[in-house]
């Protein structure tokens, strides 16, 4: 399969919205590098770049929320990428379902 020709930030990452392939709801942002979506397409499951770490990251891999692929699209600027999945448990470190659990116009 031929990859399309990403636009990769400085630091050689590019943004990728993890959404439910399922409720639509999104569920985290992070950051992938050419490596970690070559593992994605070949794994079948999401793997990142933690830019805390310095490393690679396959999302769930110590905690069991692992994230099956169910389609990785590109949009129109190529700049940023859309996973939909299906999440074996909360995206978020802190247990929430979603990383946007919180609003700043809460009522």
């Amino acid at each position: 399969m031929d990859l399309p020709e990403l636009k990769y930030n400085e630091a050689g990452l590019v943004p990728c919205i993890v959404q439910d392939a399922d409720t639509g709801e999104v569920l985290m942002m992070a950051w992938m590098s050419a490596e970690s979506l070559a593992l994605t397409l070949e794994l079948g499951e999401t793997v990142f770049w933690s830019r805390s770490r310095c490393e690679l990251w396959h999302k769930g891999a110590t905690s069991g929320n692992t994230q099956k692929l169910v389609d990785l699209r590109y949009d129109c600027d190529a700049d940023t990428l859309l996973a939909l999945v299906h999440p074996a448990g909360p995206a978020c470190h802190t247990g929430e379902r979603t990383c946007f659990y919180r609003s700043m116009l809460e009522e």
